[in-house]
């Protein structure tokens, strides 16, 4: 008697395509789906379920829309959207599907994510104490960030948002921090030319690149800043540092608008579906600071979103705004004026406050912010005014000298001893009796003469990450050896 060999009978839900739009296909039938669950599109195309109607299912598609026709038949799977995780991505571009855009091979993961997940609960958590140094000598002294936190960078197009991460990515050299950056509905050409930056910085190497410019489906668009969260909480979960950056969400917003306006869902605000905050606030809140029970990991999340003529009022900008624990806002005139980074620090704040600075970083930068802020009201009030007083003149003195040390080039972060060297010397009073020429002088080349010829004063900063009176006394004795030895930096008197 002949054996028959019986395959094992699978059930799937079945359904019909309705319509196809954008992107978007209405099905009939597929009775038993559930939202953000894989439909079967084509034998090599996939579908998620991404809303519903009282008699029809609606999909986004996860590539070309043109397999698909009116009529086709359709199949539910098991499992909602999952991508590849694993250290093999680092170093590597992806796409939204988790599949190499760097022409470098197949990338093997070691297990796969779902790119929507609850966000660690609170017991899951523990208080934001550690830096995250961005090496821009302005955030780490005024606006620190830590490990686990958000923090927003907002400003109108070309104020130098992106470069602000893209150094903060460079910075990570060394600090075993896995750096991942999130392209949003772009152009191709602005993303080739900082993935060049990136590969000349030598930031690959503790990188992931995930991407989704503007060429590719509303759907992979929509999709790529949770596929980069998936692969971020991945590291996190294993005990790892995680930063990532969101480049923009402002883009984001505007393609789930376009999605939401396909899936006949009424407009509100700006013509912006009820839900976009939430769909915001979904991915803010799984970046944190996990327990010793959990792994003691972290991801920190720095979102971009762009302003239009520095209006902060926006929908999708005061929504991100009050979902993250602070802001960075970059302004245009600062910009125009060479001002740069163009932070703006009367509207910039981190919540997290000075509690994740070392004690020499908050002792020298303390009254930064405020004496700056007081400077350029000063300055503002002093414009039309030909005649000042020596006191006022002073403290313009103090506050441009200020303004000079603030200002950094792109591509060049610092680590925090030579933040410390350079506000020590402010809190000295020492920049402000400098002409132009010796400030800048001192402010490039003061850490490389430390470096050379007091190592040990910044042995002991790196060490201690305080200013005791010996390394005060230390510095106060190489700042005049520096100038002895420069004598067109030589100062004579306070004058």
């Amino acid at each position: 008697m002949q054996e028959i060999n019986l395959k094992p009978l699978e059930i799937k839900d079945v359904g019909t395509v309705k319509e196809i739009k954008g992107g978007v296909i209405k099905i009939g039938g597929l009775a038993s789906c559930v939202n953000g669950q894989l439909i079967e599109l084509a034998p090599d195309l996939m579908g998620m379920v991404i809303g519903f109607t009282k008699r029809d299912v609606l999909v986004l598609v996860l590539g070309d829309e043109n397999k698909v026709n009116i009529g086709d038949t359709v199949y539910g799977e098991e499992g909602v959207f999952e991508i590849p995780v694993g250290s093999n991505f680092i170093g590597r571009v992806v796409n939204t599907f988790g599949q190499p855009l760097d022409g470098k091979g197949k990338i093997e993961g070691v297990d796969s994510y779902p790119i929507f997940r609850n966000a660690p609960g609170v017991l899951d958590r523990t208080p934001i104490v550690e830096p995250l140094l961005t090496g821009t000598k302005i955030i780490d002294t005024c606006i620190p960030i830590g490990k686990g936190q958000r923090e927003l960078i907002v400003g109108d197009r070309v104020t130098g948002k992106t470069t602000l991460v893209i150094d903060a990515i460079i910075n990570q050299k060394n600090k075993n921090v896995i750096c991942i950056y999130c392209w949003v509905g772009g152009s191709q050409s602005a993303f080739l030319k900082i993935m060049e930056q990136l590969r000349l910085s030598g930031a690959m190497d503790w990188t992931i690149v995930v991407a989704a410019s503007a060429s590719t489906s509303p759907a992979e668009q929509y999709l790529v800043p949770y596929a980069a969260c998936a692969l971020g909480e991945y590291f996190m979960d294993h005990g790892r540092d995680v930063f990532c950056a969101f480049d923009n969400l402002s883009r984001h917003a505007w393609i789930y608008r376009e999605i939401s306006l396909l899936l006949e869902r009424s407009p509100g605000r700006e013509a912006y579906p009820g839900d976009i905050f939430y769909i915001h606030s979904q991915l803010m809140e799984r970046a944190g600071k996990l327990n010793e029970e959990k792994g003691s990991g972290s991801m920190t999340f720095l979102p971009i979103v762009e302003t239009q003529e520095g209006d902060i009022t926006g929908l999708v900008q005061s929504n991100l705004v009050s979902i993250t624990d602070g802001q960075i806002y970059l302004g245009s005139s600062l910009f125009n004026e060479g001002f740069r980074p163009a932070i703006d620090l009367g509207l910039s704040v981190s919540r997290i406050g000075s509690k994740v600075q070392c004690e020499a970083i908050k002792k020298v930068s303390r009254s930064l912010k405020r004496e700056f802020a007081q400077y350029k009201e000063l300055a503002a009030l002093t414009t039309i005014r030909t005649k000042l007083s020596a006191e006022i003149e002073l403290r313009l003195k103090r506050g441009q000298a200020l303004k000079d040390f603030l200002i950094q080039d792109k591509s060049k972060p610092l680590c925090v001893e030579e933040m410390i060297v350079l506000f020590y010397a402010f809190s000295k009073e020492l920049p402000e009796i400098l002409e132009d020429a010796q400030r800048e002088n001192f402010k490039h080349n003061i850490y490389a003469y430390l470096l050379k010829n007091h190592p040990e004063l910044i042995e002991e900063l790196t060490i201690q990450k305080f200013l005791t009176g010996g390394v005060e006394r230390g510095l106060d004795k190489a700042f005049e050896e520096f100038f002895a030895e420069n004598p067109q930096q030589q100062i004579d008197s306070k004058e």
